[in-house]
C-alpha cells in the first residue's frame, strides 16, 4: 500500500497538484463551483437530443399533434428553447466564476513569485535575462492558472456531456452504442502521447518568446547605443532571426499536432457511416424506431463534434502544465543568501570590518578573489585601485552580501556577516554606484527610497548636502519633477547627486562608492565629488576609483591585481615603494600631461 502511494506521489500530475493547491486553497469553493456548474451544461445536451425521439416518432408513426405523454407536440420545441436558455445562463455563470477564480489564483501566484524575486540573490539575476524573468514571473502565471481552469471547465463540460450522450446512445440502441464507443476510443487514442511530441517544441517556443522580451528591453535601454553605432540594421536582423525561429517552432508544433484533428475527422466519419448503415438495417428489421435513430444520430454528432477539437485543447493544457512546471522551478529555487535561524541584528559598526582569507568565484574553478586579508577600521576611508577586472567591485559587493564568499569570512565587529540578519546588514550600508538606478516617478520618490518616513527638513538637508539644491530650485515643480524611466530626463551628474542624496537620507554608517565619478565630465565631477565628500564625513567608507587623484586622501589605499592584494598603504607610502600603485599613478599622470 505504501509503495503504491509513493508511486502515486511520483506522478507528474500529483506533484503539480500538490504545489498548486496552496494557491487554489483560499478560493477552493468558487474554483470547485466553477467546475461543478459545468456538469449541467453538458448534461443538458443529452436532454435536448433525447427529446427528438418522441417528437420524431409522434410525427412519423402517428401523424398526431400530441406526444405519447399526452402533451401538445409544440411543448418539445418550447422545451428545447427553455433548456438552451438555462444552459446559456449556467454557462455564463461558469465563465464568470472561472474568470474570477483564475484571476485571483493568478494574482496570488504573481504575488508569491514577485516576493520570491525580491529575495533572489544577485547570481540569479546574473544568470537570467530580463526577458526570461518577464516570461516566468509575468506571463507564465496567467498561462498556468487561467489556461488550466478554462480548459478544466471545457473538459468537465465535455466529459459530462459525453457521459449523458453515451447514456442516450445506449438508451436508444445498445448495439449502435458499442460501435460508436469503439470508434470514439480509436479517435482519442493518439492523444495519449501528445505531451512527448510537443514538450520540447513548446519549451523552445517559450524560450524564444522570452528572448523577444529581452530584445525589446535592450532596444529601449540601449536606444542611444543603437543610434550612435548605427546598429538599427543589426538589431533588426537579430530580431527577424528570432521571429523566424519562432515561426519554425510554431510550424513544428503544427506538424506534430495538427494532424490529430483531420485524423479524428476520418476515424469519426467511419463511425458515422457505420452508424447510418447499421442503423438503417435496425430500422428496416423493426429493431429500432425512426425516433430512436434520429435521437441516436443527433447524440452521436453532439458527442463526436467536440472530440474533433480535443487535439487543440490537449495542446493548450500541455502548455499550461509546462507553465506550471516553470513556476514550480522558480518557487523551488534554493536561495543561497538568506538569514540563518539564529541570525542577529546589526545596529551599527563599532570597531572594524575584517576580511580573513577570503576566496571567491562567480563560476566554479574560476577564482576571482584569492586569500584576501584586510582590516577596515571604523570611520576610516579605504580606497581600492588596480587594473580593470582585478576584483575591486567584487570585494565591496561581498560586504552587503550581494554574493557570499567561497571560503574565509568577512566580519563586522567580530561577527561573521553571514550570522547577521540580511535586512539589518544592508540597512547599515549605503551604496553609490557608477551607474545608479533611478526609478520612474519624481525626484522626491527616489529620495524617499533611502528613508520612506523622512521629514521635509531631512529631505532638504540631504538635497543641500548632495549639492542638488541649486538644480532643484531651478525646476518648476522642484522635488516633484518627473524624471522618466531610469532617470532619463536627468544628466549623469544629476543622477549621481540624486543617488547621493538618497544615501544621505539612509544615513548608514558604512558607505560604498563604486566608481561614483568615473563616468562624469570634469565640471560634473567637481560638484559630485563635493557631494561625496559631504557623504563620507564620519562614516566608514570603501571607495573604488579609477581616477587615482580622487583617492589620494584616503586613510588606506589597497591595490588589487588579478584578485589579490599586492600593496596597501597611504598615497605617500605607496609612491615611495615605487611598486604597482606608483606605476598606475605615473601612467595616469603622464596621460594627463600628454593631453
Amino acid at each position: 500500500m505504501v509503495s503504491v502511494l509513493e508511486k502515486l506521489k511520483n506522478w507528474r500530475w500529483i506533484r503539480l497538484y500538490e504545489r498548486i493547491w496552496p494557491f487554489v486553497k483560499p478560493f477552493w469553493f468558487r474554483s470547485l463551483l466553477s467546475i461543478l456548474i459545468t456538469i449541467p451544461i453538458g448534461a443538458l445536451d443529452a436532454v435536448m437530443t433525447l427529446s427528438l425521439k418522441p417528437f420524431t416518432d409522434t410525427l412519423v408513426m402517428s401523424n398526431g399533434v400530441k406526444t405519447p405523454f399526452g402533451l401538445p407536440l409544440y411543448v418539445i420545441p418550447l422545451g428545447i428553447i427553455l433548456f438552451t436558455t438555462l444552459q446559456g445562463v449556467i454557462e455564463y455563470g461558469a465563465a464568470y466564476l472561472s474568470t474570477w477564480t483564475g484571476g485571483k489564483i493568478t494574482q496570488e501566484m504573481q504575488r508569491r513569485l514577485y516576493k520570491k524575486l525580491m529575495e533572489m540573490d544577485q547570481s540569479f539575476y546574473d544568470s537570467h535575462s530580463s526577458g526570461d524573468l518577464a516570461q516566468r514571473f509575468n506571463a507564465d502565471p496567467g498561462i498556468a492558472c487561467s489556461g488550466l481552469l478554462n480548459n478544466i471547465k471545457v473538459f468537465t463540460t465535455r466529459i459530462f456531456s459525453s457521459i449523458a450522450l453515451v447514456g442516450v446512445l445506449f438508451y436508444t440502441s445498445w448495439k449502435l452504442a458499442i460501435l460508436a464507443i469503439i470508434i470514439l476510443g480509436l479517435a482519442l487514442w493518439p492523444l495519449a502521447n501528445i505531451r512527448k511530441r510537443i514538450h520540447n517544441v513548446v519549451s523552445q517556443s517559450i524560450q524564444v518568446a522570452a528572448k523577444g522580451y529581452t530584445v525589446f528591453n535592450e532596444t529601449h535601454a540601449g536606444s542611444k547605443t543603437i543610434a550612435s553605432y548605427n546598429l538599427q540594421e543589426y538589431q533588426k536582423n537579430f530580431f527577424y532571426e528570432l521571429l523566424n525561429k519562432g515561426f519554425k517552432l510554431s510550424i513544428k508544433t503544427v506538424q506534430r499536432t495538427a494532424w490529430l484533428s483531420p485524423m479524428m475527422h476520418v476515424i469519426i466519419s467511419f463511425g458515422m457511416a457505420g452508424a447510418i448503415w447499421f442503423g438503417s438495417y435496425l430500422i428496416t428489421s423493426g429493431q429500432m424506431t425512426v425516433g430512436d435513430f434520429v435521437a441516436f444520430m443527433t447524440s452521436l454528432l453532439a458527442l463526436y463534434t467536440p472530440v474533433k477539437g480535443f487535439g487543440k485543447s490537449v495542446n493548450q493544457v500541455q502548455i499550461s502544465f509546462l507553465a506550471v512546471e516553470r513556476i514550480i522551478e522558480i518557487l523551488d529555487y534554493k536561495i543561497p543568501i538568506k538569514d540563518k535561524k539564529d541570525a542577529v541584528e546589526m545596529h551599527s559598526i563599532k570597531h572594524n570590518i575584517v576580511f580573513k582569507n577570503v576566496d571567491f568565484e562567480y563560476n566554479p574553478d574560476t577564482p576571482v578573489l584569492k586569500n584576501i586579508n584586510l582590516t577596515i577600521p571604523k570611520g576610516k576611508t579605504v580606497a581600492f585601485v588596480g587594473n580593470s577586472g582585478g576584483g575591486k567591485s567584487t570585494i565591496v559587493s561581498l560586504i552587503p552580501r550581494f554574493y557570499d564568499v567561497k571560503s574565509g569570512s568577512i566580519s563586522i565587529d567580530g561577527t561573521d556577516i553571514r550570522n547577521l540578519k540580511l535586512h539589518s546588514l544592508r540597512q547599515n550600508i549605503a551604496v553609490v554606484f557608477q551607474d545608479n538606478f533611478l526609478f520612474s516617478g519624481t525626484i522626491r520618490d527616489n529620495l524617499l527610497l533611502g528613508k520612506p518616513n523622512a521629514t521635509e527638513q531631512e529631505i532638504q538637508k540631504a538635497v543641500k548636502m548632495a549639492c542638488l539644491d541649486e538644480f532643484i530650485n531651478e525646476l518648476e515643480h522642484g522635488l516633484d519633477t518627473q524624471i522618466g524611466e531610469r532617470g532619463a530626463l536627468l544628466s549623469g551628474g544629476q543622477k549621481q547627486r540624486v543617488a547621493i542624496a538618497r544615501a544621505f537620507l539612509k544615513n548608514a554608517p558604512i558607505v560604498i562608492l563604486d566608481e561614483a565619478t568615473s563616468a562624469l565630465d570634469n565640471k560634473s565631477e567637481v560638484i559630485v565629488q563635493q557631494a561625496i565628500d559631504n557623504l563620507m564625513k564620519d562614516r566608514t567608507v570603501l571607495v573604488i576609483a579609477h581616477r587615482l587623484t580622487t583617492v589620494q586622501n584616503a586613510d588606506t589605499i589597497v591595490v588589487i591585481n588579478e584578485g589579490e592584494i599586492v600593496e596597501q598603504g597611504t598615497h605617500g607610502e605607496l609612491l615611495e615603494k615605487e611598486g604597482a600603485y606608483a606605476t598606475l599613478y605615473n601612467a595616469q599622470f603622464k596621460r594627463k600631461i600628454i593631453r
